[in-house]
């Protein structure tokens, strides 16, 4: 088994913003695991909310000896290994992951998503992203994404109203808001009102995460459903999280790949919780990783591949707002001619 890793930077169509701050190129880390010619392909998308960075990873990275792992063990001996490695960096945990379970489909020609007892045909439809901006971009963002059935809109600025406003002024199509950890419980409540009169489906994380005992409360409050986000890093949050959310949101690189985003799935399952998949700005690489999974949940905001212009890859498509997985073993991703 040999390893090997580079760095590269995504350049977004549009500047990013939400409620932390903005961003116009994103830094992520690509690795690769070989056996019998055969390479796995995986990605690191750290975030500074959980206090990671591709220049912390590529250094940690040039450090490391991957000497020791049986090229003959069982997925998950070579994933236990692999995370012991990672160092606790959860976006470096799941682009081992990635990687391991791209490498462990091609071998055994299985695409990734029959591992986790996915149908191909049942990919959920994701939303495409509006992030924080002037009434001019936000209605430019909007018309853009007019293939795309469903919208999800940032939020916890101090013009949240002028933002929803400014959409359906174009379009009534069902929107999905993220206020970023933005508001206070006033102001949650009075918004949650607000916006349950204008196509609104649900609520993603309003409060800062340290603040759930006020989470619970607008849940008791809210016309509209609430989904954790930093709230729900992996499946240790699922049980503290439970009663003061409907939902949680399921992030490869919060949770540290998709063996333990399966394991989330089950638990919020046996709790009556919703399920989405989301993302960070991410190739397609992460993004098809994530998709494999979408049969098994309710809902997906996959579309960080999307805002960017120069993703290298090719992996999961987008049909009018449908994810459709590509059939290959493994991930069933490709590098661009």
């Amino acid at each position: 088994m040999h390893f090997n890793y580079s760095t590269y930077s995504l350049k977004l169509k549009h500047k990013f913003t939400i409620a932390r701050g903005s961003e116009e190129v994103v830094p992520v880390v690509l690795v690769y695991f070989t056996k019998d010619g055969v390479t796995g392909v995986g990605e690191a998308a750290p975030s500074d909310r959980y206090d990671e960075d591709a220049l912390r990873i590529t250094k940690y990275l040039s450090t490391l000896s991957f000497e020791g792992i049986s090229a003959n063990g069982s997925l998950d001996e070579w994933l236990d290994w692999a995370m012991a490695k990672a160092d606790g960096i959860r976006s470096l945990e799941a682009a081992f992951d990635l990687a391991l379970h791209d490498l462990h489909g091609k071998l055994n020609d299985e695409p990734t998503y029959a591992h986790f007892g996915a149908d191909r045909a049942s990919a959920c439809t994701t939303s495409f992203t509006i992030g924080i901006d002037d009434k001019e971009k936000i209605r430019e963002k909007v018309l853009e994404a007019d293939i795309y059935p469903l919208l999800k809109v940032k939020l916890g600025s101090d013009h949240d109203k002028d933002i929803i406003n400014t959409i359906r002024e174009v379009t009534n199509k069902l929107i999905r808001v993220d206020a970023n950890e933005g508001w206070d419980l006033e102001e949650g409540k009075r918004m949650c009102d607000w916006l349950a009169e204008r196509n609104i489906e649900f609520v993603e994380q309003p409060f800062p995460a340290e603040n759930l005992e006020d989470t619970a409360r607008l849940r008791e409050y809210s016309p509209l459903e609430l989904m954790a986000d930093e709230n729900c890093i992996d499946s240790s949050s699922i049980p503290e999280i439970d009663g003061a959310f409907d939902g949680i949101n399921i992030k490869l690189m919060k949770c540290g790949g998709l063996r333990e985003a399966s394991q989330m799935i089950r638990m919020a399952r046996e709790r009556d919780m919703k399920i989405m998949l989301g993302c960070m700005v991410e190739t397609s690489v992460a993004i098809t990783a994530a998709a494999t999974l979408s049969p098994l949940v309710d809902y997906a905001d996959l579309d960080g591949n999307i805002l960017t212009t120069n993703d290298p890859f090719d992996g999961v498509k987008v049909e009018d707002g449908k994810l459709i997985l590509p059939e290959g073993p493994g991930l069933g991703i490709s590098l661009k001619a």
